[in-house]
Parts: C-alpha cells; sequence; structure tokens
C-alpha cells in the first residue's frame, strides 16, 4: 500500500475519523458496517492494507473479528494530528527547528513538528498538500514536491548514520507561507564527498549538491533532486535557505544563489522554504 494514499480512501477517511475519535474502542464488522453506512466487503478491503501498516489489530471473541487501533504503531500520533490539522503552533517554528539540530543534544520538540519515520513524515508531507491546494491551488503541488525532495534526502542518504537521532523537523506557517525542515544527519559534504571525493568544504558541497548533476555510476545522469528544488524555487520566483556544516545556500526570489560561509557549524541540514 502507497502510504501516499492512505487518507485519500473516503472509506479510509471514515474508519480513520470513528476510530481515532474513541481509540480505546473495538469493533466487529457488521458494527462498522452500520456505523459507517459502507458495505462490509469494502470495510473488509480497507482492513487488509491498514493490518499490513500495522495501524489496526484484529481478534477473534468467540465467533466475531474484532478491530481495534493500535495505538503503539509510529503513525498513530501522526494520524491523530493529521485528522486536527487546525492544533495551533504556539512557538517560533524557525527557532525550534534551528535549535533542534545546533545543540549536541536534541532538545525536545512537540510531536508533531518530529518525523521519525519516512513514513510519518510522507503522511504529513500528503496530509499538508491537500490542505494547501485547497487555499492555493496547483502551487501545493510544487510546494510540496520541494519539500519532500529535501526531506526525502535527509532519509536516503543518513540511513543508519543520523548524529543521534532519526527522522527530520518539519513544520508549516500558512500565513506567513513558509516551511522548515530539518535533520541531525551527516550532512552534504559527507554526502557529496562519496561521489566527489575532491570536495572537501561545506560550501563547494552546497553547490554541487544544489547547481551540478552528479551521478555514482557514470554516464548516468544522478543527483537531480535538488537542481530540481533550484529550478522550482527560481521558476516560482520563491526563496530557499539551506544550512549544512558551516556554509549557507541561499536562493532569493529574483533568483540568485549565494552561499556563504559561517560562524555556526551544524553536522545536519537545516532549509526554510518561502513560497
Amino acid at each position: 500500500m502507497d502510504i501516499f494514499t492512505l487518507t485519500k480512501s473516503r472509506t479510509r477517511q471514515k474508519i480513520l475519523n470513528l476510530f481515532l475519535s474513541n481509540p480505546s474502542k473495538d469493533y466487529y464488522l457488521r458494527e462498522l458496517e452500520k456505523e459507517l453506512s459502507i458495505s462490509a466487503g469494502n470495510i473488509r478491503r480497507e482492513f487488509l492494507n491498514l493490518l499490513k501498516l500495522d495501524l489496526f489489530q484484529r481478534y477473534s471473541k468467540g465467533r466475531l473479528i474484532y478491530y481495534k487501533l493500535n495505538t503503539k504503531s509510529v503513525l498513530y500520533h501522526s494520524l491523530k494530528m493529521l485528522m486536527n490539522r487546525n492544533a495551533p503552533i504556539t512557538k517560533s517554528i524557525i527557532g525550534e527547528g534551528y535549535a533542534w539540530i545546533i545543540k549536541p543534544s536534541p532538545v525536545k520538540i512537540s510531536e508533531e513538528l518530529y518525523c521519525q519515520t519516512r513514513d510519518i513524515f510522507q503522511v504529513r508531507l500528503e496530509s499538508y498538500g491537500t490542505h494547501l491546494e485547497e487555499k492555493i491551488g496547483v502551487d501545493a503541488y510544487l510546494i510540496t514536491a520541494i519539500a519532500g525532495e529535501i526531506g526525502n534526502n535527509s532519509f536516503d542518504h543518513n540511513l543508519g548514520q543520523w548524529l543521534n537521532i532519526p527522522g527530520v523537523f518539519f513544520a508549516q506557517e500558512e500565513e506567513k507561507k513558509f516551511i522548515v525542515l530539518a535533520d541531525r544527519g551527516q550532512g552534504i559534504l559527507k554526502t557529496i564527498s562519496r561521489v566527489r571525493p575532491e570536495v572537501k568544504t561545506h560550501g563547494e558541497a552546497l553547490n554541487v549538491a544544489f547547481t551540478q548533476i552528479i551521478s555514482g555510476r557514470s554516464p548516468e545522469k544522478r543527483g537531480n533532486g535538488l537542481k530540481f528544488v533550484t529550478q522550482v524555487i527560481k521558476d516560482r520566483n520563491w526563496s530557499l535557505q539551506f544550512d549544512s556544516g558551516n556554509a549557507s545556500l541561499t536562493i532569493d526570489s529574483e533568483g540568485i544563489i549565494r552561499i556563504n560561509i559561517v560562524k555556526r557549524n551544524i553536522q545536519g541540514c537545516f532549509a526554510v522554504i518561502r513560497y
């Protein structure tokens, strides 16, 4: 099951809404059919997928099969927040995201800002994109595409190599129109130097990552992801700040790229997308 389709099915939405409204309650199939006004066959098919994701548990009681939400699932808290998108974020999410990665030991952050796994990140990204599309239209696709590229890079390049905590910080400010992403991983330089060992500084690594096509298997052209981010930012007159190590790359609303060396030094990556 593609995690991106988790909430697009109306049957799934009804199942999740029902169980998330009372996480301790269990139901057997005919109860669900009556509660949801959906055929038992459709409900059963949805549960085959939801059980694979470990979102639900199934057990027998007499001759009946009961379904119960698995509140220990890694997706449980994300889905609960997904059904309540309007929960306010009270702190500066830029400051909170930066503080999370700059400290030697990560500071505690609220659960709605932390995506421990790729599945959790993708569920939240899809939810945000659907919500944003209702507000601004087709640009929502490009916004979530570039956020997804940056966030998924964190998971792709840090598998088994996180500094001390896996996952990404992911938060949005809808009124001010920006997204914050951060990870406590190895950083851009270590990623780039695997295929470009001649790259020795964080500034060079950011330049390569955002402006050059790289490949670990010549002559195949790989490494297009962050170039896609650069192109979208320029085309839409948005802006980006991306920090890694002691270097900070900015793309301003006129499409000008600047890379500066800064006093701070972070091991992972920190990004702010403004749209």
